[in-house]
């Protein structure tokens, strides 16, 4: 009995064993060369369709250099990328790109966000798909242009990673380089996961557009030119869809020049723009997001912006430092830029919850940035124990100054300008809370601390900042229910 046992048991092993062996589909037996010359999209695709036929499993790309057009992923495929393997966008010369799919309707947003298969790797409706290993993605011959939709022909192999309405998606490990518009691009995808990915690229890292239940973790994401790691919810879909139940933990951004976070020079750049940015394609909104013990290093700083009529609400963000940082610390705005087919409906930001932030080197352009709308303002708002270190020089023509407010313009804080406070300036706020915060200058400025205009219910507790001799420490105009405690600043 006892031998009729090992004898099922050993059977079992080589049966399992043997649908293991059968369920790795290796690229280079389906005529991938690995050579950077030959195009091998055409076999790696062939071998991804085999896996496919067969139930599923994992499309092993070995060490060499895979010259790519597009790639068509499949649900329930890992393609496993060894330490040493890299796929390479093809040149556009080529032309080994897809075309983009048609799309019904109007287009409110840009072509890069409107299209997928033009990709350098793609997928739509899929399940249980993952991009695995230690190995790279280079863009090679993707384009970092920007066509509106309708405003001319739309360029081919814009982005590295594509996914459209996919669940229990996994990205980890691997390397991405010249990502293209978007390095990693998620639209409509429940269930993801990105860990571990390595970016450095001259456009947008990675955008979470319209996702649900999300994590991003141990990410270190290098975008001078564009936006680091940017959770979006634009109306690509062809209708609102919120991006909601996400986890941004571990993660750095940083605006150094492409390809120096990779070979471990870090030169900054001029554009510095990197940054953790929530919108600017806000239809939907944003809901129940935490992002937690994040770095920024030489780029601009964090951005919360609900502009296009969609609900920002519960939003909590902790533990988090800068350094180098460009025009900003942190900026929360409503607007009324309205990119969607409702023009009409105004925007909420509500429950907004940031602590524990360090940032220093920060421009002179403006600090702690919070700007709602004359009759919509932003509603319940908490920043605590936040030190911060600004580079100072700003002037008394500059305390004076009374910025434009936001309405239909771009949300960036360039396009407003100088604020007339140095460290807080906030206007249309109700439930404004500071606590234990502490504002520096390298050098002097003549601007006070704090400015706040139109805000109902400012309560202020251990405020510390420095003050320019002759300098008022703060101008409140037109706030109700002020209080202070324990801030002698402002005594």
């Amino acid at each position: 009995m006892f031998k009729y046992f090992l004898t099922v048991l050993s059977i079992a092993l080589l049966l399992n064993a043997s649908l293991r062996a059968q369920a790795v589909f290796n690229v280079r037996d389906f005529g991938a060369l690995g050579d950077g010359k030959t195009l091998d999209s055409p076999a790696i695709n062939k071998t991804i369709e085999a896996c496919f036929q067969k139930g599923g499993g994992t499309v092993d790309v070995p060490a060499g250099t895979y010259l790519s057009g597009s790639i068509h992923l499949k649900s329930n495929i890992n393609l496993f990328l060894d330490a040493g393997a890299t796929i390479l966008g093809a040149p556009q010369e080529l032309n080994a790109y897809d075309p983009p799919e048609p799309f019904e309707g109007r287009a409110y947003q840009d072509g890069g966000h409107t299209y997928f298969h033009n990709s350098l790797l793609w997928g739509e409706n899929l399940e249980n798909v993952s991009i695995t290993g230690y190995g790279m993605i280079n863009g090679g011959g993707l384009t970092r242009k920007d066509k509106e939709v309708g405003g001319g022909p739309i360029v081919l192999g814009d982005k590295a990673v594509a996914l459209k309405e996919c669940r229990h998606v996994l990205i980890r490990d691997i390397t991405i380089f010249h990502g293209g518009h978007f390095a990693i691009l998620v639209t409509g995808c429940k269930n993801l996961t990105i860990d571990n990915v390595t970016i450095d690229t001259d456009r947008d890292g990675i955008d979470l557009d319209c996702v649900q239940s999300a994590t991003v973790s141990n990410c270190r994401i290098n975008s001078p030119n564009d936006d680091g790691l940017c959770p979006k919810s634009s109306f690509a879909l062809g209708r609102r869809m919120i991006t909601e139940n996400v986890t941004i933990v571990n993660c750095q951004v940083s605006g150094y020049e492409e390809g120096t976070l990779l070979d471990g020079t870090m030169r900054p750049s001029r554009s510095k723009t990197g940054r953790i940015k929530f919108g600017t394609e806000s239809n939907g909104g944003f809901r129940n997001i935490t992002v937690s013990n994040c770095t920024f290093r030489d780029c601009r700083g964090l951005a919360l912006e609900e502009v296009d009529g969609g609900i920002m609400e519960n939003i909590s963000i902790s533990n988090i430092t800068m350094m180098n940082v460009c025009g900003y610390p942190i900026y929360i705005t409503l607007g009324k830029r309205n990119r969607g087919p409702d023009s009409l409906t105004m925007g909420i930001a509500r429950n907004i919850f940031i602590s524990d932030v360090i940032a220093t080197g920060v421009d002179s352009m403006s600090g702690v940035h919070i700007t709602g709308m004359p009759d919509d303002p932003i509603e319940n708002v908490r920043l605590q124990n936040i030190l911060i270190s600004f580079k100072g020089g700003g002037t008394k023509e500059d305390a004076d100054r009374v910025p434009p407010e936001l309405g239909k313009g771009y949300p960036e804080p360039s396009k407003i300008g100088i604020t007339p406070a140095y460290g807080v300036f906030a206007r249309h706020v109700t439930g404004l809370e500071l606590a234990d915060m502490n504002l520096m200058v390298e050098r002097e400025d003549f601007r006070p601390p704090i400015v706040c205009v139109d805000v109902n219910g400012l309560e202020i507790d251990n405020f510390k900042a420095h003050v320019a001799p002759g300098v008022r420490p703060s101008r409140f105009e037109d706030v109700k229910g002020l209080v202070a405690r324990n801030s002698p600043v402002l005594q």
